[in-house]
């Protein structure tokens, strides 16, 4: 396309007003001015695109051809120029969230209260896995956000740290007791104890791994569990020696219905956050980051 849009613009008016003057007016510009465009028009078109007569201008039938496809192209343009009005005064946009089970059930959740009480024209997509496959997402594009525990550092993915949790083994008084009445005081829990983990799939249970085998703890009885909630669940009703995150069973610690059990080496304290690819940043996403980083 040779001609710059203004001469279209200008085509369009004196079209659509059936007069040079009329024109004019709307667009602000001297009569002079628009003949002067209009001629351009016809010039490097080699056509003639209006008839002239007392009353104003006319489309000839190649202008009427011109028209059409002129009216198309500002229709198209008004309408996304009236979607991104839309989309500010509303604000509209979609975010997808790549999250595990247990994260979303115990962080993300809370967040996302908030956020959809504030901003609910955003459409927010969960897609439920593993924080592995998140990750694996995040890297192909394919989610805009996810919440993990930090990962190593990757090349434009950024991580937001929000809250830090601490890994910590659980059991109810009566099931410690029970044990070791039957097993002597000085029972080695991880050998006689049910202690029970997430399975092996699970990033918490992969951190949990090498903190027992960097601390030469090994567990006879062993219960895999596949979620946190149950996990939870199980150590509360007497089950045995749950794995949990402090942080989702502190009611239940500070009532005393279930007791931490001291560790020689506790576990460190792991971040989590928001990781998003540097160069995928969409308003919306902008929007939630924000409203994370001020709750």
């Amino acid at each position: 396309m040779d001609q710059n849009l203004s001469q279209y613009r200008i085509f369009y008016a004196v079209a659509m007003a059936g007069n040079i003057s009329r024109a004019a007016k709307e667009l602000y510009i001297s009569q002079p001015a628009i003949s002067k465009s209009i001629s351009k028009l016809e010039d490097s078109l080699g056509t003639t695109l209006f008839t002239r007569n007392s009353r104003g201008v006319h489309l000839t039938e190649e202008g009427r051809i011109l028209f059409d496809h002129t009216k198309a192209a500002f229709d198209q343009l008004s309408a996304g120029e009236t979607e991104l009005k839309r989309i500010r005064d509303f604000h509209l946009g979609q975010i997808k969230i790549g999250v595990s089970n247990t994260l979303c059930r115990f962080i993300l959740v809370d967040y996302l209260k908030g956020f959809i009480e504030k901003y609910p024209h955003i459409k927010i997509t969960i897609d439920s896995q593993s924080s592995a496959h998140t990750m694996e997402l995040l890297e192909q594009q394919r989610i805009d956000l996810g919440l993990v525990a930090e990962p190593k550092p990757q090349k434009n993915v950024i991580f937001v740290p929000v809250t830090r949790i601490e890994d910590i083994f659980v059991a109810t008084p009566s099931y410690l007791e029970n044990l070791r009445l039957r097993e002597g005081r000085d029972v080695d829990v991880f050998q006689s104890g049910n202690i029970m983990l997430l399975d092996k799939s699970n990033a918490t249970r992969r951190y949990i791994d090498d903190y027992m085998n960097l601390n030469h703890i090994s567990v006879n009885n062993c219960l895999e569990v596949t979620t946190m909630d149950l996990l939870i669940e199980f150590a509360r009703i007497g089950l045995g020696i749950g794995c949990v995150i402090r942080e989702f069973v502190k009611e239940d610690l500070d009532s005393g219905r279930l007791v931490q059990l001291k560790l020689d080496t506790p576990i460190h304290n792991r971040t989590i956050g928001f990781a998003y690819h540097g160069g995928r940043t969409t308003k919306a996403l902008n929007t939630f980051l924000d409203y994370c980083r001020k709750s």
